[in-house]
């Protein structure tokens, strides 16, 4: 009787020393969850804000593009003088916009 209370003895220690050694295991699993979790939750609230800047950098382009194209439709709206202007401005930037296409194509190659 006293060899069996022995090796029982045993079985409870290898199976504790087991069940250290597996609840080690999850505590450094849990653990690295834990940071990936933290991690996770900083780079959401990152992308959080850099979204809610650039939703404020469309509203500033929305309106600028909008007053742009109020003006736009008065000069259009308004006298042939205007609309003549308004053709020679727009083929003059055009213009400007090949010149300096051309010109930075010569200077990179």
């Amino acid at each position: 009787m006293a060899d069996w209370n022995r090796g029982h003895g045993s079985v409870d220690g290898m199976l504790d020393a087991e069940n250290k050694r597996l609840a080690d295991n999850l505590a450094t699993k849990v653990s690295r969850l834990k940071s990936l979790a933290y991690e996770i939750d900083r780079e959401a609230d990152d992308q959080n804000d850099y979204l809610d800047g650039m939703d404020s950098n469309f509203l500033s382009a929305t309106g600028l593009l909008s007053g742009s194209v109020k003006r736009f439709s008065t000069v259009v709206r308004s006298g042939r003088d205007n609309r003549r202007l308004l053709c020679y401005v727009s083929l003059g930037m055009v213009l400007v916009f090949f010149l300096l296409y051309y010109i930075v194509s010569r200077i990179q190659h």
